[in-house]
């Protein structure tokens, strides 16, 4: 980031970067220093760090001056979760965001200019969320739909019903702000929401009246925290049957695309359609983003490499919304002029009533209607000049009730223990504390008991569990039926507890527990935040970077983690309580479905050894029918909103935990069901069979291991690769080469034959599944599958293929000897359809042999087309020719030659040369006898090694447990030392025997 250009580069590809030009560019990462007021400024002078206030110089202060000219303000934060928009909107403790320092110049300003002008600002705070509009300074009940946006030919859209509250300082707007931030934290604890994926927006509306020129100038200023705006990426080519971008969505879906057609308007493109109308978001905010508004957007980045695509995607949306143009006007208004108007028309009336009086002409109808009209045009001028007064009047009743609850709140805080919320949201974090004043407190749902504290979410029973405050000692005892964990481990008996203990309660209500006053030492509470909790929770699994770090560690033999585990470690964590949520919807709405996270690829490599890239995943399965589907990160997202949205509609209907009515409300088409899928394939592992015998031409049995995608032996399979001739026929011991680089150029011919396929667990579970093997050779175009096998543990295969190189190129010869043929194990279940083998592309020989290795095969050989092959035995014949003149011409040299040698020297020689050749073809057949022998044996040395590196300790170890783990590691160690000694002793001693028979025999020879 240098100046307002900013730089991102590809951390997989060190030549892409990409620049971007904007008007501010602030770098607020790192090079910053925290002053003794807790305030962060730059470390050094003249640094590149920009605190609060030069952002606010950047862009607040133009908001501010905009909406004082009497101009329409609108101040957009976009980006991903975690990047820094709600920081930079509302700040966090000493560090006043966007937000809370405008409202303190605003209110300096009206203090400063009160002789000129009277100012009127009105505060609203709403949010939206699922396409519902929700108060958050309302003081009724919630309505089930939300609030509902209507359309003024004058106002444009707007909310109806929202509360304005009259403002009339910076501290009275701080208290709105808290008050709103604790009915968002309540709305989401007890509609299952989440706070990254709902917007909200403070709307400031500054009236300011100028007696003297009777003007007023009214003004809005939009303060809008956007939703995070990363995209969930679906793996390979996965497409959800429930579309992504629902009402959870559709919002930013929206926002995009009018930002999109805007920015293409600007650059003079027809552009028909912008769909404002297509989401409330887009509605409420169309005068900012193409009407009578002065917009900023602030665009947040994360400089994680593992967010460059969500980084990127960030600057690409910013670039285009930088191009929209708007057309802002002041808003004025005559209100004194009309209060003047209003006075000299009674002035009029009055008058007009005094003449009837004196001419005596006055009827009782027209004295009527005179005073109707002084009458209301009295009342339309008490109304304007105190209806201001009146409303300010009722706010600060308000903020005065609202300041005894936040000191009694304060009181109790020096007295006794509480719990208070930790949040997803930072802001939302501290919001809600629960008092655990002396004796026994039932926490639940009901509310009726007098010492009840009542809490509500997913997963929280009518009577949940109860706190005892006794002789300063706090305890919780879990009720039957309800769910309480304790820093990290579930428990289901009296716990003590102890400051700064952590609790959830039912699915994913978290609480940090505060001891009593004299245990509070100045400890740094901030530690202890949502990715804590949940980091806590994954340990307690035997998930954490440790533990996943030894994995890889054993299975890679590499010092270097994994480059992905870092971005898996946090998804796990991220996803751990949609995960715990969807169960509890599941059961509540009794789905009979479970979910599980899982880490696929953990203990997987491809072809060349090399680690897969690890992802999470959830394993969804039917309790009764134990049906099994695989979901990706990103499609079990998109179903939790969904079934959010379900859990929601039944909401009315669930009281404790027990749906209640539930046969009252239509059944749910199962194709719309987000709990439900078509059954698929499902991986279930895989498995490497090494292709270095190819080479040699050695014909190879091997029983491979099918490893799950966390280490778990799946199956043990039978397989064998057999040399043969393109007839198909096994070659022999004589046809084993000692120096594979003799194939090059050279046709090649094997098969590979999957005999059996045994203890399979798939099939443990349930009996009415099957199975199918898949897998891809060198540069076959598509996968082949083994037809489907049912219903049986140990399913014989009996499956043979033949595969040809016509002409084998170097690129294959080193596959062979580098790569391994990864056998991928598909689960099968019924009613899902098979696998089917892919043979668009695939080329075969006469003999129904797949040809491979096509970059050096000629279409015409391959077609076996007979014009080429006619002309290629011609050019042969005429090359024999010649070379069979040069022959005879060099064999009547010899015959001379030896016609002038000795006849018993001659046949001396004769005899030496056949015992020559005789010796040569021994020595060959002894070493590729050798060969073979020693490559079985290191075919059994290399699942040794594979055992060694799956081999790991259980997180529940204890002490003796690890001591019997460092045992068997060890005596694993020294049986692969030992049968690795072996293979290259007996390879050695059977080396050295060949050479010592050539020795000798080649002695005698020389002798005779």
């Amino acid at each position: 980031m240098s100046n307002n250009i900013i730089t991102i580069q590809d951390p997989r590809n060190q030549q892409n970067r990409r620049t971007f030009t904007f008007d501010h560019a602030f770098w607020s990462h790192s090079g910053f220093v925290r002053n003794s007021h807790g305030l962060f400024v730059p470390g050094e002078d003249g640094g590149r760090y920009a605190d609060q206030v030069s952002v606010f110089e950047g862009l607040g202060q133009g908001v501010l001056e905009n909406a004082l000219q009497g101009y329409n303000a609108t101040l957009l934060a976009y980006g991903q979760t975690g990047s820094g928009k709600s920081y930079s909107m509302l700040g966090y403790g000493p560090n006043k965001g966007l937000v809370p320092t405008l409202c303190d110049r605003l209110f300096q300003f009206i203090r400063t200019n009160q002789d000129s002008r009277q100012c009127q600002v009105f505060f609203s705070m709403l949010e939206i969320y699922n396409e519902q509009v929700i108060d958050l300074l309302s003081r009724g009940s919630r309505s089930p739909g939300g609030l509902r946006v209507r359309e003024d030919q004058q106002r444009g859209f707007y909310v109806e019903g929202l509360r304005r509250v009259p403002s009339d300082s910076a501290a009275q707007v701080e208290q709105l702000m808290e008050q709103g931030t604790r009915t968002r934290t309540t709305a989401a604890t007890h509609m299952n929401s989440n706070s990254s994926r709902s917007h909200m927006l403070i709307i400031l509306q500054l009236k300011q009246i100028f007696s003297k020129e009777c003007i007023t100038k009214q003004s809005n200023i939009n303060l809008v925290d956007l939703a995070g705006s990363e995209r969930q990426r679906s793996s390979g080519s996965e497409v959800d049957r429930l579309k992504e971008g629902t009402a959870i969505n559709l919002s930013l879906t929206t926002l995009g695309n009018v930002i999109s057609a805007l920015a293409e308007a600007a650059l003079g493109k027809k552009v028909v359609h912008i769909p404002y109308r297509d989401s409330i978001l887009t509605k409420l905010l169309q005068s900012a983003l193409g009407g009578n508004s002065r917009t900023v957007m602030i665009a947040t980045l994360s400089p994680a490499d593992i967010c460059y695509e969500e980084s990127l995607s960030t600057l690409r949306y910013a670039e285009r919304a930088k191009r929209i143009q708007n057309r802002a006007v002041v808003n004025e208004g005559p209100t004194e002029r009309l209060v003047k108007e209003l006075k000299a028309e009674n002035a009029k009336l009055l008058l007009r009533l005094s003449r009837l009086d004196q001419e005596g002409r006055r009827t009782d109808e027209e004295t009527k209607e005179l005073r109707r009209l002084l009458t209301h045009n009295e009342l339309q001028i008490r109304a304007i000049q105190t209806l201001w007064e009146q409303r300010l009047q009722e706010a600060l009743k308000d903020w005065e009730a609202q300041y005894t609850t936040i000191t009694q709140e304060r009181t109790m805080m020096q007295m006794y223990p509480y719990m208070l919320n930790v949040n997803e949201d930072p802001q939302l974090s501290g919001v809600i504390k629960l008092f655990i004043q002396d004796g026994e407190w039932d926490v639940g749902l009901a509310d009726s008991s007098p010492r009840s504290i009542s809490i509500r979410g997913l997963g929280i029973q009518e009577k949940h569990a109860i706190f005892s405050n006794q002789q300063r000692k706090v305890t919780v005892t879990p009720l039957s039926g309800s769910k309480v964990t304790v820093n990290g481990v579930t428990t289901s008996e009296k716990t003590d507890l102890h400051h700064l203990d952590r609790l959830i309660l039912g699915s994913n209500s978290t609480y940090l527990f505060i001891g009593f006053p004299s245990e509070r030492a100045g400890e740094d509470w901030a530690r202890y935040d949502y990715d804590y909790f949940q980091s806590e929770l994954a340990a307690a699994e035997g998930i954490h970077l440790h533990s996943l770090s030894v994995c890889l560690f054993l299975s890679a033999g590499s010092v270097q983690p994994d480059p992905s585990l870092l971005a898996v470690f946090y998804d796990y964590i991220r996803l751990m309580p949609m995960v715990t949520e969807a169960n509890q919807m599941s059961q509540e709405l009794n789905k009979g479905v479970e979910f599980k996270l899982e880490i696929k690829n953990l203990a997987m490599s491809d072809s060349k050894g090399h680690d897969l890239e690890k992802e999470t995943a959830v394993r969804v399965t039917c309790v009764e029918s134990k049906q099994v589907w695989m979901w990706s990160k990103a499609k079990f997202i998109n179903r939790k909103f969904l079934m959010e949205e379900m859990y929601q509609q039944q909401a009315g209907g669930v009281s404790g935990g027990v749906v209640v009515g539930e046969a009252d409300l239509p059944p749910l088409p199962r194709d719309r069901d987000p709990f439900w899928d078509p059954l698929e394939p499902l991986h279930l592992g895989s498995a490497h069979l090494w292709l270095q015998s190819l080479p040699f031409r050695i014909h190879v049995e091997e029983q491979v291991e099918v490893v799950g995608p966390e280490g778990s032996e799946e199956a043990i399979l039978q397989t064998q690769l057999i040399p043969c001739s393109p007839t198909g026929l096994p070659l022999g011991e004589d046809d084993i080469l000692i120096d594979p680089t003799e194939l090059v150029g050279k046709r090649l011919d094997f098969q590979l034959v999957l005999d059996q396929c045994c203890g399979l667990r798939w099939l443990k579970d349930a009996r009415n599944r099957g199975v199918q093997i898949g897998f891809q050779m060198f540069d076959c175009p598509q996968p082949l599958y083994t037809p489907a096998v049912w219903h049986n543990v140990n399913p014989v295969l009996e499956y043979r293929v033949q595969f040809t190189a016509l002409k084998t190129s170097p690129e294959l010869l080193n596959y062979l000897q580098s790569s391994a043929l990864v056998l991928e194990l598909w689960g099968l279940q019924e009613g899902c359809s098979d696998l089917v083998s892919g043979l668009d592309g695939v080329r075969m020989t006469p003999e129904g042999s797949i040809i491979i290795d096509k970059a050096s095969t000629p279409e015409n050989t391959v077609s076996s087309d007979l014009s080429s092959s006619l002309h290629a035995l011609h050019q042969d014949m005429e090359q024999l020719r010649v070379t069979n003149a040069a022959l005879r011409k060099e064999n009547s040299v010899l015959r001379e030659q030896l016609s002038a040698s000795a006849r018993h020297g001659a046949d001396g020689g004769r005899g030496r040369q056949e015992r020559r050749g005789s010796l040569r073809t021994s020595c060959d057949a002894d070493f590729a006898r050798a060969l073979k022998v020693f490559y079985h044996s290191m075919t059994s040395v290399r699942g040794q090694l594979q055992r060694l590196r799956r081999h790991r300790p259980s997180e529940e170890e204890d002490l003796l447990g690890l001591r019997l783990f460092v045992d068997e590691h060890s005596r694993l160690l020294k049986d692969f030392g030992e049968q690795l000694e072996q293979s290259v002793f007996t390879l050695k001693q059977d080396v050295a025997a060949i050479v010592r028979r050539k020795r000798e025999k080649s002695g005698i020879w020389s002798e005779r």
